[in-house]
């Protein structure tokens, strides 16, 4: 009887310990868990950057991810959470994995999509496929503090940790950072043509977002946003974007207004000129409305295609700075209005890489 007892217990303790071993192994697959990551509990925490992928956006999400890395010059932790559809889980994952053996400040974490249930359909469907992920945030990822959400087609000109000195400039009300829709009430989207209220003169864009997820809580985000898209979603246009416009609208003290070189636009550039970045060049640039792979100006294709032919362990003078510089001069690009912004492209890469090459012997 007692030797009975003795194999079932022995038993018990091996499956349990087979189960744990299992499930670590499937964590680890899938990117680290948020309580236990390559970062150690002694360190500070990393910087979070989120994004949102359906579609056939999964190539931008990876040139985003490696932009951070490569701008990533002091090696801060970075931790990126990727919500995407299962089918693109796995590619995601070989893909990073194969990254963070070269480069092992960052990490990354892959989550599945996750909207209201009673509305799921709806919200999925909103402006572009998932991009309302992001108002959920607040609630999903319960464990982190802050995040920086960006869209896919966000590419870093700066170091993550040059936007995310912004959280300490945040008085005691404000959640979140954008930076505004427009410079010039001529050309301004929101103020000729929105059909709701709007932050500010000219509204904010959403592309680029530091999100202060504890303030966000305590201030029921959630709560505030579904009320607004049920009063005003006949009249929305860039949908989740216009519902953030319309809540700042009755809270602006609680946003930070970041400048417009962290969110780079073609808007900025297309007629004239109307971001000034000469002095600290463009942190952030935003190919919004397909302009990463258009010729309509074509500085951002050539910016997108020197990020992504770029391969991660590289010397990045020699492989990423040197082949932009030489594809910026390109006369097609040159006699563009945004070609004239070329410089400020590379104001902070010239800064970054020039210590870092190695000449001939």
């Amino acid at each position: 009887m007692r030797f009975r007892r003795f194999v079932v217990v022995l038993s018990v303790l091996t499956t349990t310990v087979l189960l744990y071993l299992l499930h670590q192994i499937l964590k680890r697959r899938n990117g680290d868990t948020f309580n236990k990551s390559i970062f150690t509990p002694r360190e500070s925490p990393p910087l979070y950057v989120a994004v949102v992928v359906c579609g056939q956006r999964m190539q931008e999400v990876l040139v985003m991810i490696k932009s951070a890395l490569l701008f990533n010059s002091s090696r801060e932790k970075l931790y990126f959470l990727i919500f995407a559809e299962e089918r693109l889980m796995i590619s995601f994952n070989e893909k990073l994995n194969d990254w963070r053996a070269i480069r092992s400040e960052f990490d990354f974490r892959l989550l599945p999509l996750q909207f209201p249930v009673n509305s799921e359909r709806e919200w999925r469907n909103l402006f572009k496929p998932c991009a309302a992920q992001r108002l959920f945030l607040p609630s999903i990822l319960e464990t982190v503090d802050a995040a920086l959400y960006v869209d896919t087609d966000i590419l870093f000109l700066s170091p993550v940790a040059d936007i995310w000195k912004f959280f300490k400039s945040f008085n005691g009300t404000q959640i979140a950072a954008l930076s505004p829709e427009h410079e010039d009430a001529n050309v301004g989207w929101y103020n000729r043509f929105a059909r709701h209220p709007y932050y500010g003169p000219l509204g904010v864009n959403s592309g680029v977002m530091l999100m202060n997820l504890t303030r966000m809580r305590e201030f029921k985000w959630e709560e505030k946003v579904l009320p607004i898209y049920k009063e005003y979603k006949l009249r929305l246009t860039w949908g989740d974007q216009d519902i953030i416009n319309i809540l700042f609208y009755y809270h602006s003290e609680k946003l930070y207004l970041m400048p417009c070189e962290y969110n780079y636009r073609p808007d900025h550039c297309m007629y004239m000129n109307i971001c000034n970045v000469s002095a600290d060049g463009i942190k952030v640039i935003h190919g919004n409305r397909g302009y990463f792979h258009s010729n309509k100006q074509p500085l951002f294709r050539t910016i997108y295609e020197a990020v992504e032919s770029y391969q991660l362990g590289q010397n990045e003078y020699n492989e990423f700075l040197v082949p932009l510089r030489e594809a910026l001069q390109d006369p097609v690009i040159v006699k563009t209005n945004c070609g004239k912004i070329s410089k400020d492209v590379l104001l902070i890469a010239n800064k970054v890489f020039q210590k870092q090459f190695v000449g001939p012997a």
